[in-house]
């Protein structure tokens, strides 16, 4: 692999330890095509350099990038899915693949991935993407970065040869795996499992593990909770107010689709609305329209709340 000098790779996720994420192995795909490689994001963190070849060994078959994790991480996360409480949750499609600096900005980014193989919290499912979810991704993303919403952005897509069935779209249906480039997936979720599991050291933990990497503003704070809490609430509230203003809907904002540095992601059932519809609805399995266009600031509000909860009782 060529290295760059904007290769700055800094892995910081597996010090927080054991309790937070499972090491895994990607799955073995019968094959893999390149059908997507974002040579933009890529260059600002120095891997605009690697030819197919190399692009395809480490987002196809995961070969770990130079002075990164040695191994993938499946992070463990509960979460609210339509305000039920799910402690059977955490990474069942992807993995956290490596962590490195942007050029330029020096932020710490995340490579996370969606439909590399089972984890151990698969539950019953087969870890894969289809290959039509991952176009939608790519698209999604790409139209609202240009839109100027807060976003991660689609880095890879590798077709993978396999034949997929799923219940929601005509099967068998061709796979894919989705590489993305995000500022963090550390979801509220992630924060919720330590408190269910009634552990405030980690929680401790994992606020100064937010601080030290997302917020390093609010090191001196005295009150370092509140002071994130304030400081995620204004990004969510920002997020918020661009989804709106580009008449997006995400149409599943559980608790574990937020993201701590208030950037949107994991695009499933998302919509772009054909006209100004508060009541518009985007995942059909949204039968009570909770997740609406017009209800979308009230979703994010009670999501936050739950992080509140956490720091009240916990911290």
């Amino acid at each position: 692999m060529p290295i760059s000098p904007a290769y700055q790779p800094d892995p910081q996720f597996d010090a927080l330890g054991p309790d937070f994420a499972d090491p895994v192995t990607a799955a073995d795909f019968p094959q893999t095509l390149l059908r997507y490689r974002n040579d933009r994001a890529a260059a600002q963190v120095g891997l605009a350099g690697l030819t197919d070849a190399e692009w395809i060994a480490h987002f196809g078959r995961f070969e770990p990038l130079p002075d990164n994790l040695s191994r993938p991480l499946a992070m463990r996360y509960h979460g609210h899915q339509f305000r039920t409480y799910n402690p059977e949750l955490g990474d069942g499609r992807g993995f956290l693949f490596a962590q490195m600096r942007e050029a330029g900005s020096g932020r710490l980014l995340d490579l996370g991935t969606k439909g590399s193989g089972q984890t151990p919290w698969s539950r019953f499912g087969d870890g894969r993407l289809t290959l039509k979810g991952g176009v939608r991704e790519v698209l999604a993303t790409a139209l609202l970065e240009a839109v100027g919403v807060p976003t991660s952005r689609s880095f890879s897509l590798i077709e993978t040869g396999e034949a997929l069935e799923r219940n929601d779209e005509p099967s068998p249906t061709r796979g894919a795996v989705l590489t993305r480039l995000s500022h963090s997936h550390i979801r509220f979720g992630t924060f919720q499992r330590h408190a269910f599991e009634e552990r405030p050291e980690r929680i401790s933990a994992l606020i100064d593990h937010v601080i030290a990497y997302y917020y390093p503003a609010l090191e001196g704070a005295q009150d370092r909770p509140a002071a994130l809490l304030e400081a995620v609430t204004g990004r969510m509230a920002r997020l918020t107010a661009a989804w709106m203003a580009a008449g997006f809907i995400h149409g599943v904002l559980n608790t574990d689709n937020m993201n701590i540095t208030g950037e949107s992601f994991d695009y499933g059932p998302y919509r772009f609305l054909p006209r100004n519809d508060p009541n518009f609805v985007a995942a059909y399995f949204d039968q009570s329209g909770l997740y609406s266009f017009g209800r979308q600031a009230e979703a994010v509000f009670w999501n936050l709340r739950q992080l509140a909860e956490i720091g009240r009782a916990h911290v």
